[in-house]
């Protein structure tokens, strides 16, 4: 096993690469430093004194790829693809290209517990509720509970997130006035301000999920394991939470995985909304604001954890199932 990781994390080193110089040149290309010193001071008339003072505080006053200027090391270490995009491997994020040009890092760590707060409970609901769910249609397969429960899921996912957003903030803070509309308080009294976008993203999740565990445990009832356990004396519940469940559980570690990077990244569309100061209002912010320094930095960052939570994926593949061997 140890062999297959470092192999994985090896291929994992090059594909972090690959993305972090591809949204190097991508951005490079489409906005000179010259641009983005406009794009950030604004108004009308910008002088060409403002947008060298603009690109000196900031370090994009230096050659792309190779100071001819330097000696030794420094060619290429005194230039903005080393101090922009070589840094990030240290997880070094600089500061942004804002006016006020905060410290990236530093509000990385700062939101991050906020988008936790939000995603990892939504994360460990929307497992449970979703296989719970799917687990009940499949016991009732072929009566009407199993058929109003697929058109169920099937008009879930077909509501878009925003519906369910704009429906609960009117009916639950508005009508009702149960929660806030949005916002954030630290502490415990986050929980009123996090209760309302929690059950909403839950049930825009829902109907795809159950769905899709659906037609995973029905692909399992068909097998021989199975009519060998009814045939032991079984009863169905037990076929299905002891055996069938154990034996779906790769397919759902490998649709419960793919959502471990939003965990850390929090939700784009739930924060905004709602007012969440979060990593994904964050992204939100930088990008309206044409904050290039945050976005490829939370690129990099989101790479960084999808990678890392496939290779959790394959470590899990070995404790659900024995028989698979990492090599």
């Amino acid at each position: 096993m140890l062999n297959y990781l470092i192999r994985r994390l090896g291929y994992g080193v090059l594909i972090l690469i690959g993305v972090n110089l591809f949204t190097f040149v991508l951005f490079f290309s489409v906005n000179t430093p010259d641009d983005m010193a406009r794009l950030n001071i604004g108004g009308k008339r910008v002088t060409q004194e403002q947008i060298d003072k603009w690109k000196s505080e900031r370090g994009y006053d230096k050659p792309l790829y190779w100071n001819a200027k330097e000696e030794g090391g420094a060619k290429l270490t005194q230039t903005i693809v080393w101090e922009r995009s070589v840094s990030l491997f240290a997880l070094q994020f600089g500061r942004s290209d804002a006016r006020n040009a905060i410290d990236i890092g530093h509000e990385i760590k700062t939101r991050m517990w906020v988008s936790l707060q939000l995603a990892l409970p939504l994360f460990i609901l929307q497992v449970i509720a979703s296989t719970a769910f799917a687990l009940l249609l499949v016991f009732f397969r072929h009566s009407r509970i199993d058929f109003w429960g697929v058109v169920l899921c099937v008009l879930m996912l077909s509501i878009s997130a925003l519906f369910y957003i704009i429906v609960g903030q009117f009916l639950f803070s508005r009508v009702l006035r149960l929660v806030p509309i949005n916002g954030y308080a630290p502490g415990l009294d986050a929980v009123k301000f996090l209760i309302l976008p929690i059950i909403l993203s839950l049930l825009s999740r829902l109907g795809g999920e159950a769905r899709l565990y659906r037609a995973m445990f029905l692909e399992e009832i068909g097998k021989d394991y199975v009519r060998t356990a009814r045939a032991k004396g079984l009863s169905e519940a037990v076929v299905l939470f002891r055996h069938v469940l154990k034996n779906a559980m790769i397919p759902i570690i490998t649709s419960a995985g793919s959502y471990l990077p939003y965990v850390f990244l929090g939700s784009l569309v739930f924060e905004s909304f709602f007012g969440i100061p979060g990593l994904g209002a964050f992204v939100i912010e930088a990008i309206s604001g044409q904050d290039f320094a945050i976005v490829r930095s939370m690129v990099f960052l989101g790479a960084l954890l999808y990678i890392f939570s496939y290779v959790l994926i394959d470590v899990a593949y070995t404790w659900a199932d024995p028989r698979v061997r990492l090599s």
